[in-house]
């Protein structure tokens, strides 16, 4: 069967891809014939002197001297007229103009340029640096070389990939078409170093906690099941290594961290992936308000290695991480948007009891709280609500919202003042929760008491509750874990803030799809 005979058919009706289809089958035939005259279309090697980049960065020197030198990439677009024309040839770091002229450049390239080439080849060009008339940088190609044959056209005649979902399924073409995405992850890349650097230079020690384990937790989260065929047992894709991060605690290491992946079996949206990156610390000896203080210094400095600055600008706002992080108490945010009393005077109080004595407080707090009232039948799990839906997206500027409610904080040390308060915070920025950390708890009896309430909830049919008490963990504890603080944030939506993206798709590489149709 030839080449071009393997396509599938386009599907009926689609012009575009009909259209696409037609320019694939061409693309098949032309490679055959340059096969039949012994093209080699997919080289084994290549050894580019420079890239685009460096020869922008040195051009007066370069062009003065002659000096030869050869470059490698995609050809992003063609310029052909009589018996000369212009190749613009991008690699990953820039893209810089090629000449082909008869009589220059070696027969065999430009036969190649002339009969068999096409936008989205990727070629390799050799010669001496020049300014074009117009000015332009351009490499004469003395030597024209096919690397890579191109069977499929470049998106959108080459002027950038738009369609959202086509961009996500296909990375490859969006890196390809789209600059600013290729900068996207370089920026991630520059994160993820510079979180590392900032834990290291501080004595933290990088570790690998298991993805895969027979009880889930560390987190309220409905997990992915798989199946071990040879032990015949189930495994959980793991929600968090938290629990497995405080045991490296008991065993006497002080401060540990680990970037790695978490998976929740949850629903998908602007802020959430299924499959997710995690930095997750552990240090002993320290409470929430050390780990706050640490929080805050790190997103900023990270902020400064990777932009340069601390102040940026996210989805209209300007932020400034630069200056202190407000810190709030959850209930008195609460109470602010209800226009009562914060502080000391404050009427509301976790553990108020029941709803009605909550609702009491509550009276003239409006339609929608009402409504949030007239729902829950849990005091606490109403006032987070009123918090998640009224407060949450108000939070634009770096705030720590701290000391929630101990019944929502199963793994949280409670407050010495209150023992219906959890020592906990998270960190919100540009209305993203970024961070979220507590005092550890390490009573092993009134851990085990909290992983039994946990299964209790999981049986009356909350599918976030664990369901099985990890008993190796209170063993662990039995052993003695150290006063200890950990901290969990975001790399994704970290890296949303950092370079103003919108989704959280914009910031992974391959974010989960439905199929294709």
């Amino acid at each position: 069967m030839a080449e071009s005979e393997r396509i599938e058919p386009s599907p009926a009706g689609e012009t575009a891809a009909a259209d696409e289809h037609r320019l694939v089958r061409e693309r098949y035939d032309k490679a055959a014939r340059l096969r039949a005259t012994g093209w080699d279309l997919y080289v084994k090697k290549h050894e580019p002197t420079h890239h685009a980049a460096d020869l922008r960065a040195r051009q007066q020197e370069l062009v003065a001297s002659g000096e030869p030198v050869s470059i490698a990439g995609r050809v992003m677009s063609v310029r052909a007229f009589g018996k000369a024309g212009f190749l613009l040839i991008r690699d990953e770091t820039d893209q810089i103009q090629a000449y082909v002229k008869k009589d220059v450049t070696d027969e065999r390239g430009y036969d190649y340029f002339r009969h068999g080439l096409d936008a989205g080849d990727i070629v390799g060009a050799s010669g001496k640096l020049f300014y074009s008339k117009t000015g332009e940088l351009t490499v004469e190609a003395a030597q024209l070389r096919l690397l890579t044959k191109a069977i499929r056209p470049l998106p959108e005649k080459w002027h950038g990939l738009k369609d959202v979902e086509l961009r996500y399924r296909q990375r490859y073409v969006d890196l390809l078409a789209n600059p600013d995405v290729r900068e996207t992850f370089r920026a991630r890349s520059r994160t993820i170093a510079a979180l590392r650097r900032f834990l290291d230079e501080r004595g933290y020690m990088e570790v690998e906690t298991p993805m895969m384990q027979p009880i889930y937790g560390g987190a309220a989260a409905r997990p992915f099941i798989t199946h071990h065929n040879t032990l015949d047992m189930d495994l959980y894709l793991r929600i968090a290594p938290e629990l497995y991060l405080k045991r490296l605690l008991v065993g006497g290491l002080e401060r540990v961290y680990e970037i790695n992946r978490n998976f929740r079996n949850e629903g998908l949206s602007t802020r959430h992936n299924p499959e997710f990156t995690m930095l997750e610390l552990y240090t002993a000896w320290w409470d929430y308000t050390d780990t706050m203080d640490l929080t805050e210094t790190l997103i900023r400095e990270t902020a400064r290695s990777v932009l340069g600055a601390t102040e940026l600008a996210y989805q209209g706002h300007r932020l400034d991480l630069g200056q202190p992080f407000r810190r709030v108490r959850i209930l008195d945010a609460v109470a602010e948007l209800l226009g009562l009393a914060a502080g000391d005077a404050n009427p509301l109080r976790w553990g108020l009891g029941d709803m009605e004595r909550l609702r009491a407080a509550l009276g003239g707090a409006g339609d929608e709280i009402a409504g949030i009232l007239r729902e829950e039948s849990d005091p606490d799990e109403a006032l987070m609500r009123v918090f998640e839906e009224r407060i949450e997206p108000e939070l634009i500027e770096p705030t720590f919202v701290i000391d929630y409610p101990k019944s929502k904080c199963p793994l949280a040390k409670s407050s010495p003042a209150d023992p219906h308060t959890a020592e906990r915070f998270e960190l919100f920025i540009g209305a993203l929760e970024t961070a979220n950390a507590y005092s550890e708890l390490n009573d092993p009896r009134e851990q085990l008491e909290q992983f039994e309430c946990q299964v209790r909830q999981r049986a009356g049919g909350d599918e976030e509750a664990m369901n099985e008490i990890d008993r190796d963990y209170i063993r662990a504890l039995e052993y003695g874990m150290p006063p200890a603080s950990g901290l969990g944030i975001g790399i994704d939506r970290l890296i949303m803030l950092l370079t103003d993206s919108a989704s959280i798709r914009d910031v992974i590489l391959f974010p989960l799809m439905r199929p294709e149709r």
